[in-house]
C-alpha cells in the first residue's frame, strides 16, 4: 500500500505542526484539511501560519464527496470527536489508515467503533513544544509520531511514507504501554502547569509544581497495574526525560485553554484517573485535588 492523499480534521497545534510539514512534501490537492465552512472562511481570512510561515492549506468541507484518503489524521479536542467522526466519512475507504492524536486512552476505540478497529493504528504524539495562540503555531521541537500493533503492512506503509515527507516517528510494538505512557504523562504534566499558571520550565526543575505532577504521574502507574498494562520506574524516568527535551518557555495545550478561559480537557485527564480509581479501590488524592482546581477555575468563566 502506497499512501499518497492525506486528510486531516482538526487545525490545533497538531493539526497545523503536521499538516504544516506534510504541505512542503505533498502535491496540494493530495493534502484535505477538513472544516465546516464558517472555520473555512475564518482559516482563509485571518491566515493560518506556522513559526511564522502562511501555510496555504487545501480545505474541504464535511458534505463533499472525494476519493478516501490513505491516511487520516484526527486532530480535534476530545469534545469534539463525535462530531469529527461524522465529518470524516467521506474520506474513509477499505484501505484508509487512522491515526488519532488525542489525548487519552479512548479515541481509538471510540473510533473503531466507527469504521473498525482494522483501520485505526496505535497512535502517540510526543517531543513537541507547539504553543498555539489564535491562529499562530510557535514551536521548537517537532517531536515525533509513535505508532505501531499487529497490521504490519499498514505499520510498514505508514514507516515508508513518514520516511518520505520527513516526519519523524518511531515504531512500537508495544503500543498500549506507549498510550498509557503518554497518558501518564498528559496527567502530570498538563494539570500541573495549569493550576500553577506557569511553562514546562517549572516542572523541568526540583519544587512543589515537579513534586505534583510526579505524585498524579504515580496514582496512573497505580491505576496501569489493575487495568493490565503496568508502567514502570523506568516508564517513569522515560517520560521525564521526554518531558526535559522541551524549551522550557513552551507550555501543553490545556495550560493555553486555561489561559484564554477554554473549557479544557480536564475530564480526559483527572477526571477519568479519579473514576478509575473508585472503579479499581486505588487512591487517587492529587488528582481529586487537580481536578477540583481546575473545574473551579473553569467555574469562573461562566460567572464573569
Amino acid at each position: 500500500m502506497v499512501i499518497k492523499k492525506v486528510s486531516i480534521i482538526g487545525l490545533g497545534a497538531l493539526g497545523i505542526l503536521f499538516g504544516n510539514q506534510f504541505s512542503k512534501r505533498l502535491p496540494r490537492a493530495d493534502l484535505r484539511i477538513i472544516a465546516d465552512q464558517d472555520r473555512i472562511q475564518r482559516y482563509q481570512e485571518d491566515g493560518v501560519f506556522c513559526n511564522g510561515e502562511h501555510c496555504d492549506f487545501n480545505y474541504v468541507r464535511p458534505h463533499e464527496a472525494c476519493e478516501p484518503a490513505d491516511l487520516l489524521i484526527i486532530a480535534v479536542k476530545f469534545n469534539g470527536l463525535a462530531d469529527a467522526i461524522q465529518a470524516v466519512k467521506h474520506h474513509v475507504g477499505e484501505r484508509t489508515i487512522i491515526l488519532s492524536l488525542l489525548n487519552g486512552i479512548t479515541s481509538e476505540e471510540i473510533i473503531g467503533e466507527a469504521y473498525g478497529m482494522d483501520k485505526v493504528l496505535y497512535c502517540v504524539a510526543q517531543g513537541m513544544d507547539a504553543v498555539k495562540v489564535e491562529n499562530q503555531l510557535i514551536y521548537d521541537h517537532m517531536g515525533m509520531i509513535c505508532f505501531g500493533g499487529n497490521k504490519t503492512e499498514k505499520v510498514n506503509s505508514l514507516a515508508e511514507f513518514f520516511e518520505q515527507v520527513e516526519i519523524p516517528y518511531e515504531v512500537d510494538p508495544d503500543m498500549l504501554r506507549r498510550l498509557w505512557g503518554k497518558f501518564m504523562l498528559n496527567v502530570g504534566v498538563n494539570q500541573t502547569v495549569s493550576v500553577f499558571e506557569s511553562n514546562y520550565g517549572e516542572v523541568q526543575v526540583e519544587g512543589p509544581a515537579r513534586t505534583m505532577m510526579i505524585s498524579a504521574m504515580r496514582e496512573v502507574m497505580a491505576l496501569s497495574e489493575k487495568v493490565g498494562v503496568p508502567l514502570t520506574e523506568e516508564d517513569l524516568d522515560y517520560w521525564l526525560r521526554v518531558l526535559g527535551t522541551l524549551s522550557p518557555d513552551g507550555k501543553p495545550s490545556m495550560a493555553q485553554d486555561v489561559e484564554a478561559r477554554r473549557f479544557s480537557e480536564v475530564e480526559l485527564f483527572s477526571g477519568t484517573v479519579v473514576k478509575l480509581g473508585k472503579r479499581y479501590d486505588v487512591p487517587t488524592p492529587v488528582n481529586q485535588e487537580l481536578y477540583h482546581r481546575i473545574k473551579s477555575v473553569e467555574k469562573q468563566y461562566t460567572m464573569a
